[in-house]
């Protein structure tokens, strides 16, 4: 190899030197960038999981969930007015029955109720 061939190769090689210098540092500089970002969304999505379970939690232990004891209160309450309904009703079920449909056939049955098709005739 000639002195002319050292030179050519070691330009080449400083060349590719720098380059990849200049590449490592981007590289490394995208590296921290892309590794700071999965470290916010890895602490974010923890967060979240962590409420979310919390929340759960509170949910089956019934501390954290007022939509249940209102359910609960609401279904005490029907409860209770349908066994005093029962209990207070003037009448048996099946008289019950009949007064309601006979109110209903006499209600349907009217002829002044009866639709014509047109509005206001």
């Amino acid at each position: 190899m000639g002195k002319r061939d050292k030179v050519v190769a070691n330009v080449l090689l400083g060349a590719g030197l720098y380059l990849l210098d200049s590449l490592r540092q981007r590289m490394t500089d995208n590296v921290s960038e892309f590794s700071g970002r999965a470290q916010d969304r890895a602490q974010d999505l923890f967060s979240t999981a962590s409420q979310r379970a919390k929340r759960a939690a509170d949910v089956i232990r019934g501390e954290d969930h007022p939509g249940l004891s209102t359910t609960a209160a609401v279904l005490i309450g029907v409860g209770i007015g349908v066994g005093v309904g029962m209990l207070l009703a003037p009448a048996s079920g099946e008289e019950t029955r009949s007064n309601i449909a006979e109110k209903m056939r006499d209600r349907f049955s009217r002829e002044d109720n009866q639709s014509t098709g047109t509005y206001g005739v």
